[in-house]
């Protein structure tokens, strides 16, 4: 049996509890995007995407790619979070988030 620590759950779930941050993950789901794109949807500044976009990095769901002043997000999944159906969990959040989009 695998045994999550209680501290990765804790991001992972806090990350997931926030509408704003399941739908930023529904739009990385369908390729990986920049901040300035991802901000456009959300009539969010760049500063308050930025903040959900860390708090979704410490939980391990994104990862950052910097090409000079340019920032790339991409959906990610852990191995430890894939295990035992974690991953299925996650597409069912973002799949719940695209959803209420629509």
């Amino acid at each position: 049996m695998v045994k999550y620590s209680p501290k990765t759950l804790n991001r992972t779930f806090a990350a997931l509890a926030d509408p704003t941050r399941r739908r930023i993950l529904a739009h990385l789901a369908r390729g990986d995007q920049r901040v300035t794109h991802l901000a456009k949807p959300h009539a969010m500044s760049l500063p308050a995407v930025s903040k959900h976009l860390r708090v979704l990095e410490k939980a391990g769901l994104l990862r950052r790619r910097r090409y000079g002043r340019v920032h790339e997000m991409q959906f990610r999944v852990h191995n430890e979070h894939r295990i035992d159906g974690g991953r299925r969990l996650v597409e069912r959040r973002t799949d719940r988030a695209r959803n209420e989009q629509v």
